[in-house]
């Protein structure tokens, strides 16, 4: 009975995270409060995840890197991008090779973060398009991160789970040897096949790329137009009609965000809204559509107004929420345009659509508001600001600290969750980072999911369900290698990695892989190693790693570009590991 509600528990898990009808950080709730309430574990038991080892390291990972990323030290690095490189080709190598070198000891989000509008930049000044320079940002991110224990979250996690099963935990550079192969191999497959398979999509304007032409337009305030002398907001144009004034246009003098002004004849509005309302609206109020507008970039930004492009971050406390729960204009001072998700452009009821991480937002708005929507953690903002300097008194000591925890913990001489704690205190001390902006860096979806998974791999294990799959799978595998079987657990989990959370993956399947192996008769290390490598590198889709969902939109990508250039690489990776894993773990 237990076997069949846990294994029910993992189905209806998995199509949640694969849905996202539900955010991973509740799924992961919900399989907790359902373990608990079956009785599958006991409140002690289901309470584990919140102060696992592996949880406090992945939370004081996300502060380490945030005070790295305060004092501008990541920034300096990812600048040397913008002054180097001149063909395709040899951007592409420094974006990889910066990226893989950065995520084995930093958060690969926060290096994806800080390089992604550099990354834009650089292309655009290189005349490179930037599809094809942040796929391997992306990709370089995570097969960089598993070089080292604290690369990924997923690393802490697979760990967490061999310690917990009485075995050896692993050493900071033990996926050193293993994930230089994949580095090197990841490298040569963009160089030489790889970014023949990427897309050549220039940047047209925001406009263009948002599809506003028809959706923005200029009208004239004709005389008797019962519109004269009324404020935009007592015309109730919104509520009506769904038409958002953005600007009224008055003796070559620009009104922004004019709901307070007065209007009067003469006057030109800039409105957003569809073309059927704006019929609408110009027979039942006296309004001209200007026939000789044409909507570009200039005719929006100019003068005090700026247009820029935002991507909502993986920390971002919006995800989830919508820009009118979130109070967006009040707060931010700027107009949503459009929204861009996956490939689909969102002009109609923006209000109400509850962002998602990685959402590119089209942003108008003064150049002061503009500039805090910059140093605001919430977005990423693809034009970096050009006059950010770098503390030059607390950026070396920021990366002092990070060395220093690196240094302990490869030594041996603390625990990596003991490290990674006094890193933080260190970072707060010296001022690196405010203990708020501290508290902000952690992504707290992160840590609920993991506190959420751990009980149910531990669950997986309790009641046998691990035990009843792995003599499910060797009844089919009996007499095969043991390569074989870890080929085809590799597979699973990274099949498994593309639909849902990463983590939770791991989580799933770490138990699954200790029972394979002793049902083999066989040494662990080598199954764990495949599912933490598989489930931390994830090519295929947009939605299977973060750091794909952040360059998506960002790139101008289609879920295809993923799978065609993503599947390849996968495969050669899981060859890779079906050689190389028992010679550096043996059976």
């Amino acid at each position: 009975m237990e076997i069949a509600a846990i294994l029910l528990t993992v189905l209806v898990a998995a199509v949640l995270f694969a849905t996202e009808r539900v955010p991973v950080d509740v799924v992961a709730l919900l399989v907790l409060g359902a373990l608990l309430l079956c009785g599958i574990l006991t409140p002690r038991e289901g309470l584990v995840g919140f102060g696992n080892p592996a949880t406090v390291t992945v939370a004081a990972m996300f502060v380490l890197s945030a005070g790295l990323g305060q004092t501008g030290a990541l920034a300096a690095v990812g600048r040397a991008l913008i002054r180097h490189g001149r063909g395709e080709a040899w951007q592409m190598a420094l974006v990889m090779g910066v990226a893989a070198v950065l995520s084995p000891f930093i958060n690969n989000t926060a290096v994806v973060a800080v390089m992604l509008p550099l990354v834009v930049t650089a292309a655009k000044s290189r005349k490179v398009a930037p599809s094809k320079l942040l796929i391997p940002l992306s990709f370089a991110s995570q097969f960089g991160g598993v070089c080292t224990l604290v690369g990924t979250s997923t690393n802490l996690v697979v760990n967490a789970f061999a310690e917990a099963a009485g075995l050896r935990g692993f050493a900071l550079f033990e996926f050193a040897g293993l994930g230089a192969i994949m580095v090197v191999a990841g490298m040569l497959y963009f160089l030489l096949v790889g970014r023949r398979m990427l897309p050549d999509r220039r940047p047209s304007q925001l406009t263009e790329a948002y599809d506003l032409g028809e959706y923005i337009t200029e009208l004239r305030v004709m005389s008797g137009s019962p519109l004269v002398g009324k404020t935009v907001a007592q015309s109730k144009l919104g509520e009506a009609h769904d038409i958002t004034v953005l600007e009224i246009l008055r003796d070559e003098r620009a009104i922004w965000s004019p709901r307070s002004e007065a209007m009067r004849e003469g006057d030109v509005l800039l409105v957003r809204g569809e073309v059927k309302e704006l019929f609408k609206l110009k027979d039942a109020t006296g309004l001209e559509i200007e026939p000789q507008f044409q909507l570009e970039d200039a005719s929006l930004s100019g003068g005090e107004m700026e247009l820029v492009e935002a991507v909502v971050a993986p920390s971002s406390g919006l995800v989830g929420r919508t820009l009118r729960g979130a109070d967006f204009y009040w707060r931010h001072k700027a107009i949503v345009l459009a929204l861009h998700r996956r490939g689909h452009a969102l002009r109609k009821q923006l209000a109400s659509v509850r962002l998602r991480v990685g959402d590119a937002l089209l942003l108008l708005g003064p150049k002061d508001a503009i500039a805090r929507v910059r140093e605001d953690e919430d977005f990423i903002v693809l034009e970096p600001r050009r006059d950010v300097a770098v503390d030059r008194r607390r950026a070396p000591l920021a990366l002092g600290i990070v060395g220093a925890v690196m240094l302990l913990v490869a030594l041996d001489l603390l625990p990596v969750a003991t490290a990674a704690l006094l890193g933080c205190a260190a970072m707060a001390l010296s001022r690196c980072i405010r203990t708020e902006d501290a508290y902000r860096a952690i992504d707290w979806r992160v840590i609920l999911l993991l506190a959420g998974v751990f009980p149910l791999g531990l669950a997986i294990e309790k009641t046998g369900a691990a035990r009843m799959l792995v003599d499910g799978v060797l009844g089919f595998a009996r007499g095969a290698p043991p390569e074989a079987v870890l080929c085809g657990l590799y597979l699973l989990t990274a099949v498994l990695t593309e639909v849902m959370s990463n983590n939770a993956a791991a989580a799933i399947l770490a138990p699954v892989a200790i029972s394979a192996a002793a049902g083999l008769g066989l040494e662990p290390r080598p199954f764990l190693v495949a599912v933490t490598f598989a489930a931390s590198t994830s090519f295929a889709t947009p939605v299977g790693y973060q750091t794909n969902t952040m360059v998506y939109n960002a790139g101008g990508y289609r879920f295809a570009d993923f799978l065609r250039v993503g599947i390849p690489l996968n495969i050669l990776f899981c060859v890779l590991a079906t050689i190389f894993i028992p010679k550096f773990w043996p059976f």
